[in-house]
């Protein structure tokens, strides 16, 4: 399951760098696109970290960050679509479905951590 994960992040990565291949060149579009890169990277480099923590405590933290990331990525990326700043719509619908996803399964995976933590 984590090794799909990682490989997921690292997909939703690797979508947000193609997303940004297609955003106008612009002031809003290169701000936001140099945005969505480090989110979306911090996204995938956090859960390695997240993936050799040395406590329950420090898993949830550093899922938490996972989280905080994956959302501002989401966030971003309606504001790239609802501005028209990709020149790909089916490219950015996915990306946003696909970082929707994502937070759910962080969420999920937070809060089943919290909970057994308290076990």
């Amino acid at each position: 399951m984590r090794h799909d994960l990682q490989s997921r992040l690292i997909s939703f990565t690797t979508l947000c760098i193609t997303v940004k291949r297609h955003i106008v060149s612009s002031y809003e579009g290169d701000h936001l696109s140099k945005q969505l890169i480090r989110s979306s990277t911090s996204a995938a480099l956090n859960f390695g970290e997240a993936r050799s923590a040395e406590s329950k405590k420090d898993f949830i933290h550093k899922q938490g960050i996972c989280l905080k990331e994956l959302r501002e990525s989401h966030i971003n990326l309606i504001i790239i679509e609802q501005n028209k700043l990709c020149k790909n719509k089916d490219l950015i619908a996915e990306a946003i479905d696909e970082a929707n996803q994502l937070v759910s399964i962080f969420v999920t995976s937070i809060k089943t951590a919290q909970r057994n933590q308290i076990k």
